[in-house]
């Protein structure tokens, strides 16, 4: 049980470290660079490259973007397979509509219970 721990903390760790590297050392805003994490997961996804690391890494390889990125490739894959081509469209939905939800739940919670304000100064 220890090494799945580990090898989660490291696949996770190095994801995260990516990610960071990306921050310091280019002009990418976070918002580009968590596209390009759920971009690089469908991408790995549908070439089956993602399905190892997951193996190994665990949490730590589902968790981040590029995790939920591989889970829309995984859910377009099977909706086409039982589908047709319509299933493109309704696979990713399905299969991350859990996680969807939810965002958009605490997304409305936080929204009625902190005040929103501008980030400007305003003087």
């Amino acid at each position: 049980m220890f090494m799945e721990y580990l090898w989660a903390f490291l696949i996770g760790g190095i994801l995260c470290a990516i990610g960071q590297v990306l921050i310091d050392l280019t002009k990418l805003t976070p918002a580009r660079i968590l596209t390009t994490y759920v971009v690089a997961g469908v991408v790995l996804g549908a070439l089956g490259w993602y399905q190892p690391l997951v193996e190994v890494g665990g949490g730590g390889a589902t968790v981040p973007l590029t995790g939920f990125g591989n889970l829309l490739a995984k859910g377009v894959r099977k909706a086409v397979d039982e589908n047709g081509i319509i299933g493109a469209f309704m696979g990713g939905f399905t299969s991350a509509a859990v996680g969807i939800s939810a965002a958009i739940f605490f997304g409305l919670v936080a929204a009625l219970v902190f005040k929103s304000g501008s980030k400007i100064n305003e003087t």
